[in-house]
């Protein structure tokens, strides 16, 4: 196998390619050549020349053809359309390219045997004629290799299973390889605050008025309490460092935010519930003398919440998001189109909205209790590391404008998730190690601010494009941020001897450094120019256009049992047909647990007042108001594109305003004055905007489906709908539209 240790960062590696025609035969034009960038520590372990990746399996065998390599970070396709000025995307990683595949972002592998898929695992007695790369970003890669030499087509397919899939040590992750001699150049802490001092803390304390009941506490230097807990953390004042040195910390209420109102949201992680019954006496009551030090009634309360049976398991939200994510890692047009015919069922039978609905309901409970019933909230879990992240994260960004800022709530990811504990290196993965430790907990957090975000645009300094890069980044190993199970695991591996045996400390990047993924034309995007900077009433919602090819991204108010040959568009009729009769709409999509009347009424009370932008914001919960995140998940089909629309049209028209006026402002300085400010900040201006859809800028304008292989019947009935849809007077929003 060849391996070649390539030292420069970046260097530039020439390949030899050809490129192939649309017909998908052998023939071929003249060799090219192409840079292939490598970053510093990087291994080539294996290629393959004259590999054709199709553009998309859609029956014409369309793609283009080059060379498959695979290293220690990444899979790559090298060809020559990045010399095209047309295909060069807008929103460019520096990172990873659109043909780049970090091993920690593959998912599954497939090999196609005589028209067979098969899951490709371990060592392989045979090889496939084609490769299909399933990504946990939901990019589907089609490698045809009937045209490559079998020599190299064992050596590329199995140095990618080898390396992508079976389960590998820590230090052998390119984090380590990378860590070790990267240039320490970039500022990674912007803004953002790190939680990895005890100043810090303080600070956090100070900022939300919670110091006078609360203390940073150093109890756990050196990790002498536990190796699950951060150097410093928070616990009231009233706790005694015996009392946390008792039980490794649990039991210990760990406080994470300060309501304005003198009410705290606090953590704990709980006993193992199967305990001799001494032990559990004992335990209990260190238990009831830790309660009493936060609930003083009348005075102080408290309300406990055992997460671990109030909301889905892991390994239900496991389950749910495999579910899920099969609906959008599409093969071709033709299982696209085929979903069409019954996406409402498949969409429900995920149940991921629902856990999605559910997380946010209980964020909301929490809130009432902490905003209206002023009650101490302490939230328990086992090892208070996955659903209590969740649920304090959803608290603060509903009740703490400064969590809705972008150093705000990358500071929240830091205080809860990273120096919290969380285990991402386990729940993501990363290792290979264990499929039953698997959970996308952190997603699932992302999901439910998306949500937030796409109902309260301006409340947020960020955009749903910052979280969707913020997601991808959970697959880069070149940031520590999301490697590490705890901070003890990061510290214990951040000193000592490299793999290639330089002595040293690793520099680990952090994600929050945006520059070193895009550059500040890139970067624009995943800032909110509608951001309100000072609280503003609700402003009744403009309708927005109907396009014809949309599916709709929620599930409907009532489950309706329609014909198999009915697809969204029926659906979609079939509401808005019953809205303008005005037959009444029948109950939402709920669980069983009804919610109670305290919540109903805090619920209804909050919403039918104004928006207070930089207040309190409860998401709506109710039926189709739980949406799919689109933009996360449809960006790779263009079967779902717009064109011309989404919510990117809106942007990029805003982002050519400010750059006009900021032009304007330049003109007119330069009027007033010879000596000007020479850096003017400036943001992206698309002027080509005809091309955008609403994939970008994550895709440009692609090509047309061909027509759907449906039967004759439904395509008709989709036809019949064009007359409906143009009629003005018959509009009804159905809340269903991409956002």
């Amino acid at each position: 196998m060849l391996v070649w240790l390539l030292f420069a960062t970046p260097c530039v590696f020439l390949l030899p390619l050809r490129v192939g025609h649309d017909t998908g035969t052998s023939g071929y034009g003249t060799p090219k050549h192409v840079q292939c960038f490598f970053y510093t520590g990087e291994l080539l372990l294996c290629e393959a020349s004259t590999v054709y990746k199709y553009i998309q399996e859609d029956g014409s065998n369309r793609g283009t053809c080059g060379k498959l390599v695979c290293t220690n970070f990444k899979i790559a396709f090298l060809d020559d359309d990045s010399a095209s000025d047309d295909n060069e995307p807008q929103f460019k990683n520096k990172i990873v390219g659109e043909n780049d595949i970090t091993l920690q972002c593959v998912d599954q592998i497939y090999g196609v045997y005589d028209e067979k898929k098969k899951l490709l695992t371990g060592q392989l007695r045979k090889y496939p004629e084609k490769l299909i790369i399933y990504c946990k970003d939901l990019r589907v890669f089609n490698f045809c290799l009937r045209y490559t030499k079998e020599e190299e087509v064992k050596r590329i397919v199995s140095g990618i299973v080898h390396h992508s899939q079976t389960p590998k040590l820590l230090k052998r992750l390119f984090l380590f390889s990378y860590a070790s001699a990267a240039p320490n150049n970039t500022d990674g802490r912007n803004q953002t605050v790190m939680f990895d001092t005890l100043e810090d803390w303080r600070d956090e304390l100070e900022r939300t008025k919670g110091n006078v009941k609360y203390k940073a506490v150093t109890t756990n230097e050196g990790y002498r309490v536990s190796e699950k807990l951060p150097l410093y953390f928070v616990v009231p004042i009233c706790v005694s460092e015996e009392s946390i040195l008792k039980y490794q910390g649990r039991g210990i209420p760990i406080w994470c935010w300060s309501c304005h109102n003198g009410a705290a949201l606090l953590k704990m992680s709980a006993f193992p519930k199967e305990q001799d019954d001494s032990t559990s006496q004992m335990q209990k009551a260190f238990l009831d003398g830790i309660y009493k030090t936060i609930s003083k009634p009348p005075y102080e309360l408290l309300k406990m919440d055992d997460l671990s049976s109030s909301l889905p398991s892991l390994q239900d939200i496991q389950t749910a998001y495999t579910r899920f994510k099969q609906l959008f890692l599409i093969d071709n047009s033709t299982d696209f189109w085929a979903t069409d015919v019954k996406w409402f069922s498949l969409l429900e039978s995920t149940n991921w909205l629902e856990i999605i609905r559910r997380v946010l309901k209980k964020a909301i409970e929490v809130a009432e209790c902490l905003e209206r019933q002023h009650t101490n909230v302490l939230l328990i879990e086992e090892s208070a590391t996955d659903l209590c992240c969740v649920i304090s994260s959803l608290v603060q960004v509903m009740m703490d404008s400064y969590s809705r800022t972008k150093s705000g709530f990358q500071s929240l990811i830091q205080k809860e998730w990273v120096i919290g504990g969380h285990g991402f290196l386990d729940r993501c993965n990363h290792l290979h190690k264990s499929d039953k430790e698997e959970a996308p907990v952190f997603l699932l957090l992302l999901n439910c601010v998306w949500q937030l975000v796409q109902q309260y645009p301006p409340a947020f300094e960020f955009t749903e494009t910052y979280l969707t890069v913020l997601s991808d980044s959970l697959y880069v190993p070149i940031f520590s941020t999301f490697f590490f199970n705890s901070q003890h695991q990061k510290d214990t591996n951040t000193s000592g001897e490299s793999l290639n045996t330089q002595s040293g400390p690793f520099r680990f990047l952090t994600v929050w450094d945006w520059s070193v993924q895009f550059d500040p034309k890139a970067q624009a995007f995943l800032n909110n120019p509608l951001y309100a900077e000072k609280p503003k009433p609700d402003k009744s919602q403009r309708k927005t256009a109907r396009f014809k090819h949309q599916r709709q991204l929620s599930l409907p108010l009532t489950p309706t049992k329609s014909s198999t040959k009915r697809g969204f568009f029926r659906e979609e009729t079939d509401h808005l047909i019953k809205n303008i009769l005005g037959r009444r709409i029948g109950k939402f999509i709920n669980s069983s647990d009804e919610p109670s009347n305290s919540f109903r009424e805090f619920y209804d009370s909050w919403h039918s007042k104004p928006v207070d932008y930089h207040g309190l914001l409860l998401p709506h919960i109710d039926g189709p108001e739980i949406k799919v995140w689109a933009q996360r998940y449809l960006r790779w089909i263009p079967e779902a594109q717009l064109h011309g629309g989404g919510t990117i049209a809106m942007a990029a028209k805003i982002l050519d305003l400010m750059e006009e006026v900021q032009s304007l402002q330049v003109k007119m300085d330069e009027e007033h004055s010879q000596a000007i400010s020479g850096d003017v900040h400036s943001v992206p201006l698309l002027r080509n905007s005809a091309r955008l859809s609403s994939l970008f800028p994550f895709a440009l304008l692609q090509r047309q489906s061909i027509k759907p292989a449906l039967p004759t019947s439904t395509w008709k009935d989709l036809e019949d709908e064009d007359d409906l849809v143009k009629r003005d007077d018959e509009f009804v929003d159905l809340s269903g539209g991409m956002s």
